[in-house]
């Protein structure tokens, strides 16, 4: 009998091979904030996450951010999430990396006394996983800024190795604390062998705010589309809001996508934070048919 384990690997292998696409961590948001929001994420700026879905988001960071998240996934697996981005003059550097840890499974090989029909244990096992890592680098004028990444990608199961080198490159033009407007294509390049491809992604959006974002009641919506080859356009709808005085506060969220990025997950996401001054704690939560429950995130955002 197969481990839910492998029969989630073979399940999302099958489906993305069919799509032409080899990556199931690249079609995940990178944030909690981003997969509260329905996965929208390439207009939102000033944190160190927003590289993951465009390179120009982490413009606005004014000298330090950090970022980091971590989710209980399907059937055992976990996705986990770091970056870091400093700021110097015009120039903004950062640095992420993310991981789908599918836990460790034990070896099984064909028993011989059966003719190979039932399997047997090698007292060995397996470590299944992939693991994205990201440099961000943007330059910002003014309102505007363009910025590019560059990632490698490393997938393994059993002995299997498959990897990629792939680049994005974004622009997003923050007008103060009022909006934003982002544009990004992701995966350029990405070909991870055997016509699995990382799927090329191009996204745009934008971002409002409706009250001042420093003042104690904070109002923020974001629409994005997204265009992933071989797919059907997807529109993303979200929204933020809370109340934060004296620097501590609540905030909610909500978001709606009209296609979700893995088959049998919820076109709606929920989730919200805890701000702390300069930090804050971030939850998301999205349900799934097929598991009769949901994943649950959490996050937590330093920017001084």
């Amino acid at each position: 009998m197969k481990s839910p384990v492998l029969l989630l690997i073979a399940g999302l292998a099958a489906q993305l091979a069919a799509q032409t696409e080899g990556s199931v961590l690249t079609a995940l948001p990178g944030t909690t904030r981003s997969a509260a929001l329905g996965g929208a994420g390439v207009a939102l700026v000033g944190d160190a996450g927003d590289m993951f879905a465009n390179p120009a988001g982490i413009a606005t960071i004014r000298h330090l951010s950090l970022e980091g998240s971590y989710e209980p996934y399907l059937a055992g697996s976990a996705i986990s999430t770091a970056a870091l981005a400093l700021r110097v003059s015009r120039l903004t550097w950062g640095f992420g990396a993310q991981a789908l840890d599918y836990g460790s499974e034990a070896e099984i090989v064909p028993d011989p006394s059966t003719g190979g029909r039932r399997g047997m244990p090698t007292g060995a096992s397996f470590h299944p996983y992939e693991a994205l890592a990201t440099t961000s680098l943007v330059y910002r004028r003014s309102l505007a800024a363009i910025g590019v990444n560059v990632k490698y990608n490393r997938q393994q199961i059993g002995a299997e190795v498959s990897d990629a080198w792939a680049g994005d490159v974004g622009v997003a033009v923050a007008v103060f604390d009022i909006m934003a407007f982002g544009v990004s294509v992701q995966n350029l390049g990405g070909d991870l062998g055997n016509g699995a491809l990382l799927p090329r992604r191009t996204r745009a959006g934008l971002t409002l705010n409706y009250t001042d974002p420093q003042g104690t009641f904070r109002l923020l919506t974001t629409l994005e589309g997204q265009w992933t080859r071989d797919h059907s356009a997807v529109l993303v709808q979200g929204i933020e809001g809370g109340i934060v005085t004296g620097g501590v506060g609540l905030v909610g969220r909500v978001g709606y996508a009209t296609r979700a990025a893995v088959s049998d997950a919820s076109r709606f996401s929920f989730g919200g934070g805890i701000v702390l001054g300069r930090l804050a704690l971030d939850y998301a939560f999205q349900a799934y048919d097929v598991l009769g429950g949901g994943t649950h995130r959490v996050g937590l955002r330093w920017t001084p």
